[in-house]
């Protein structure tokens, strides 16, 4: 056991040495590798985050939950542009109520508006972004309490006038100011400030939740007694108004399994109740198993891409190899002259071969785990680099180096002696 241990610690002693005697090409060979396992680690690293970050906006909709939303038909946009001035769409709070009482799998339904209204503090006014609705939204649509409360089912029933502010809201509104308990005054109502919950998703429409461009949350039914159901807007210099009784509605579903059935239900509902399609459904659990389907082939492209890059290392690998051991057909020829085994030729080109792929690899994970850093800090994009990708890199990296190392090994081990020691 002592003996082919020192042999093989001697032949690996060798095999860097000769590949120190010439330091840049060995470090161009490496180069193919390097940039192989690092845009390998690099571009599933980007592309995780990616899936990540799209999978957890969905999952913050609920895969127990359906949303149904309102939305201006076609015919009624084209007629807008010519001559409408009032425009009836939408859902509406009997089919709030239908969904509730006839669909069984339903165990929750939440309806709300979404609006936007000129808002007073002291001397400050500012335009806030205004979810109405129930006590039962935090049930459905989780967001961390920061300080105070949230909503009571006795704040909808007595008509309060009370907000829940998220962090957003706050900062717009009161800045420094001393959140709880402060009044607001929003389109000319006073609101009590009675607590402060966590803001969620982008600062843009970005559509992740129903309430992801919220500043404040207020009771529906004190809503829609202040404000009614008609809106005024302005477009292309003309006034339109729009009756709109709710923006959305979210059901829960009891069973996870019965979520795409109860959607075509609701959809059925929806369809005997409207003479236009003036809504939308979205099932955040089709888009889930959507996304997931996605990321995965995304990761598979992404993998393959970047493999090509492996492939041309290897490539470098062979070729360099190729060219060492027609510059050293001598010294090959005198080793198997006085009784260097074939074998013993072999192993010598494949260890040189391995230690420029593990060297090109572990060079490669580093530049691997840099780049995501990189993007993450200047580009504001999520990566997440898995243990699974550095494993795979690696393993590819070594994989290649030895595949691509054989050949040249096994030519040289075939070289006749008589012929290697006459080479000039």
């Amino acid at each position: 056991m002592t003996l082919p241990f020192a042999r093989l610690r001697r032949d690996f002693a060798l095999g860097v040495k000769n590949l120190l005697l010439h330091k840049l090409r060995s470090f161009l060979t490496m180069l193919g590798l390097v940039f192989g396992v690092g845009s390998v680690i690099a571009m599933l690293a980007i592309g995780e985050g990616a899936s990540r970050d799209a999978l957890e906006r969905i999952r913050k909709l609920g895969s127990h939950n359906i949303m149904l939303l309102s939305k201006k038909p076609p015919e009624e946009r084209n007629s807008s542009q010519k001559r409408a001035w009032f425009s009836i769409y939408g859902l509406l709070y009997s089919d709030a109520e239908r969904i509730a009482a006839t669909v069984p799998s339903v165990d929750r339904v939440v309806p709300f508006k979404s609006l936007v209204k000129p808002a007073r503090y002291r001397g400050r006014a500012e335009d806030l972004r205004v979810i109405c609705t129930t006590d039962e939204w935090f049930e459905l649509v989780k967001r961390d309490v920061v300080a105070g409360r949230v909503m009571t089912s006795d704040d909808i029933r007595e008509f309060a006038s009370v907000a829940v502010l998220t962090e957003w809201g706050a900062r717009k509104m009161l800045a420094n100011e001393h959140a709880l308990g402060e009044t607001l005054t929003i389109d000319g109502n006073t609101y009590r400030v009675i607590g402060i919950v966590k803001s969620e998703g982008g600062d843009s429409d970005s559509g992740d939740t129903p309430d992801s461009r919220s500043d404040v949350y207020i009771p529906i039914a004190a809503a829609r007694q202040r404000y009614g159901d008609v809106f005024f807007r302005r477009t292309n210099g003309a006034s339109i108004r729009e009756k709109v009784e709710l923006h959305g509605i979210i059901a829960r579903v009891r069973d996870e399994r019965d979520v795409e059935p109860t959607a075509k239900a609701v959809e059925r509902i929806l369809e005997t109740s409207h003479k236009s399609k003036d809504y939308a459904i979205n099932v955040p659990l089709q888009l889930l198993k959507q996304a997931e389907a996605t990321k995965r082939t995304f990761s598979i492209v992404l993998g393959a891409i970047a493999g090509i890059s492996l492939l041309v290392g290897g490539i470098g690998i062979m070729n360099i190899m190729l060219a060492s051991v027609t510059e050293r057909t001598r010294e090959i020829g005198i080793r198997r002259a006085i009784g260097a085994r074939r074998s013993q030729i072999v192993m010598q080109f494949l260890i040189e071969a391995l230690v420029l792929s593990v060297f090109g690899g572990a060079i490669g994970m580093a530049l691997g785990l840099a780049i995501p850093l990189l993007v993450t800090a200047f580009a504001g994009m999520p990566t997440v680099v898995t243990p699974w990708s550095l494993v795979l890199s690696f393993g590819i990296s070594v994989g290649v180096g030895i595949g691509f190392g054989i050949y040249p090994a096994m030519r040289a081990s075939k070289l006749d002696p008589i012929i290697a020691l006459r080479y000039e």
